[in-house]
Parts: structure tokens; sequence; C-alpha cells
């Protein structure tokens, strides 16, 4: 019900700043997404991964008044309950306008992203759905939508934009339904602890747990700052948060349940050409501001992380680059005197190496596609493969695969090591 009342009232104030001659542009497409998983093993409650039938519908108007956009998704999902079968979301839903010549303004639900990365985030702490990256769905929908007002001003010096968010949006994760995970040891109720382990819906009711987010009130807004400027081939970019970590890293010490602590970014990048093709640096400060001493057991150290990352054709249609992403833990010593040695813990800097491999052929109406993530430390691996294939200028097919593997169960990727999957899905573009 609140999504259909703050659709409506985006839709009046699209009719109130729009003028008579405003052009109204509408399009969509129409999506049929399967997959299969690959580990028997896996504690979910289908041998499917995925099983949905997808409508998004887009509108645009502009006019001398301002821009409306809207993207509405709903969703036939085969594998849910059959009450929530059916579902849809707002993905984007924003007016954007214009006060003189220095300022635009956004305003309604929207993507938010900035940074320079590829699948790296370091300064971009906007919300993602990782559910529905590990599962094969469109690029497009890593990025969560969020309420949001971003200003943007511009002047001689660079590009400021600011971005406010009233509520919290924390990452979309694993919850057992279609991806198992790690549950870390959790109280059993009698004064002790359970094991960690690997959990899906397959383990009855308690494989789920729902982290409580920060309570919706002006000082659990989150704050986002970013000065750009063209330095002669380059682009410079400085960067600050206020708000939390998107996952649930800390720990009520009362409760023993997971919650999302404290954060403050602070982080700079730079990107531009060099060597025939584009080159890009990127680093940010995290500063926990649960735990600013390091001390705390039940919150995640501050820490300094930094990438850099090269990408250039390499031959006709083959695009290739690579990322080396270094995250330094700060007041280490202190962290690793609060584990226990019987279990995996990450050392004080963790690599993370990536790389992307793209191939245009058939006259470009076929797209082969590899990424990979790499950890030497952590020695875990995810590795994304995909082959699309034009069919037509409506018509587009994929084939698609997303493989997990780790030697512990605790590290990102290590804990989906058994979510293999295979996917194939059907877009027709109108």
């Amino acid at each position: 019900m609140k999504n259909i009342t703050y659709f409506l009232t985006v839709l009046l104030l699209l009719v109130l700043v729009s003028p008579s001659h405003a052009q109204l542009y509408t399009d969509g497409y129409v999506q049929g997404l399967f997959g299969g998983q690959l580990e028997k093993d896996n504690p979910t409650k289908s041998d499917q991964s995925v099983s949905e039938t997808r409508l998004q519908v887009r509108m645009e108007s502009i006019g001398d008044a301002g821009e409306f956009f809207s993207r509405v998704d709903f969703v036939y999902d085969g594998l849910a309950d059959e009450t929530e079968q059916y579902d849809w979301e707002i993905r984007e839903a924003y007016l954007k306008f214009r006060l003189g010549d220095k300022l635009d303004f956004k305003i309604g639900r929207q993507i938010l992203t900035w940074g320079t990365g590829d699948l790296i985030f370091i300064n971009d702490v906007f919300a993602k759905d990782y559910r529905s990256f590990f599962l094969g769905r469109d690029d497009q929908y890593l990025k969560a939508p969020q309420n949001a007002l971003r200003m943007e001003y511009y002047n001689s010096i660079g590009a400021f934009s600011f971005v406010f968010s009233p509520t919290f949006e924390s990452n979309r994760l694993p919850t057992g339904e279609k991806l198992s995970y790690y549950l870390p040891p959790m109280p059993d109720g009698l004064g002790g602890f359970t094991n960690g382990t690997i959990v899906g819906t397959e383990m009855g009711d308690n494989y789920y747990f729902n982290p409580d987010e920060p309570a919706k009130t002006f000082g659990n807004s989150e704050f986002a700052a970013r000065f750009q400027r063209q330095v002669g081939m380059y682009s410079l970019a400085f960067y600050f948060y206020k708000g939390f970590y998107k996952n649930p890293m800390g720990l009520n010490a009362s409760t023993m349940m997971p919650v999302y602590p404290r954060l403050q970014l602070y982080g700079a990048s730079l990107r531009g050409a060099k060597f025939g093709g584009i080159f890009w640096l990127e680093g940010g400060y995290y500063d926990s501001k649960d735990d600013p001493d390091g001390d705390n057991s039940f919150m995640p150290n501050s820490s300094l992380s930094g990438m850099i990352g090269f990408e250039r054709q390499i031959a006709t249609n083959l695009t290739v680059n690579l990322q080396w992403q270094a995250d330094k833990m700060i007041d280490y010593d202190l962290f690793e005197a609060q584990q226990n040695p019987s279990y995996h813990y990450r050392d004080e800097i963790k690599h993370l190496i990536t790389s992307r491999w793209t191939k245009m052929m058939v006259d470009e109406t076929v797209m082969v596609s590899a990424f990979v993530f790499y950890s030497p430390n952590e020695e875990e691996l995810y590795f994304r493969f995909s082959t699309e294939y034009k069919y037509s200028d409506e018509v587009t097919l994929t084939v698609g695969a997303n493989v997990f593997d780790g030697t512990y169960v605790n590290t990102d990727f290590g804990q989906l090591s058994l979510n293999d999957n295979i996917y194939t899905k059907m877009t027709y573009n109108f």
C-alpha cells in the first residue's frame, strides 16, 4: 500500500509540473529467467535456483519544467509460496529539474552509483542486491533502489554532488531460500552457542535471521557527498559518506543478534586514459564509529581499502580488464587477540584480484563475457560466465553460470560454494 501511495503521488507531481506539450515515452521488456542448482547438497528447498517471469515498464516524460522517469517491475516467482508468487517493485520513480544554470535536483526513488571500479565498490556504498547478482538477473539489478534527494552543483572549480537518504537501505543478501549462506555461531537458548554452518530453507524455520535495521529517525539518515574535477586527461574525485555498514557486520552485545554498525567513509579516485586503455585508482578509509579503538570484539574494526585497475582492447572486439584491491584492517593486533585460533579469520591485508573478458562476435550479435573474482589469502573464487545472442532488435537470448569455491565456509565466496548454478533467459523488448 505504501508503494502504491508513493507511486501515485509521484504521478500527480508529474501532472502538476509537466506542461501540456511535454513528450511522454514508454517502453519495457518481458523476460523469462530459469536456473538450476549444480550442487545436490545445497540446503535450499528446490534444486532450481530461479524460475521467474518479469515485466518491466519504463515511462519518461520530458518537458520545459523538468523530467519524470519511472521503472516498475512485475514478477511471477514460480519457486515462492503461493501467497508470495506475485510481486512488484518500483525500481525508479523520480522527478529531475534544474534551478538556474548550475543546480540540478533529482528527488524520489532512484538508483545511486559512483566510483571507478568494475564490480568492486569502495566509495560506492549505496545499496546492492547480491541475491539478483548471484542468480543471473540482468546486471542492472545489482544496484538496489532507494529513496533519496540528489543535488548537483556545477561551477568552474568542479562538480559537487550531495545525496540525502532519509532511511537506511541495506544490501540484499542471500536468505537461504534460493541461495544458502554461512550462519555464524548464534545463541542456542541454553547459555551456549550453535556451530557456524551453511544454512538454507531445507533446514526448517530456524535457518534465517533477519537483522533489525537502524530506526527510521532523522539521526539515522544517510548522507553522501562527492567532488569531481577534470585534471588534464584524468577525472579526480573525493568522497564522503555518513551512515551505516550495508551488511550486518556487528553483534548486539545484549542479544547477540547481528546489527548494522555506524560508518563514516572518506575516499578519493582517479580515472583516465593511459597506455592505450583506461586506468583507474581508488581508495577509501572506513571509519567504524562503533569501534573507534578496535577493541570491541562485537563490531568491525576500521579499515583502509585501495584499488588499481586497467582496461584495454587487446584484439579485435576483445576487451580485457584487470583489478587488484587490498583491504587493510586497522588495529589488527587487537582483532587477532580476540579470535579463536581453531576458526579461520582474515589476514591483516585481504587481497582481491578480478578480471573481465568481453568478446563480440558474429557482427556483434553475440557477446561472450567472463568475470572472475579471486582472493589468494582468503583462498576463494567466484566465476561468472554468460553468452548473449541478440536474435533481433527485440529478442535477446542468454545462457550463463555462477560458480563459487572456497577453502573456508565463513569467507565471502566460500560460504556460497554450494550455490553453483546455470541459467537461461529470454528477453523481449517493446
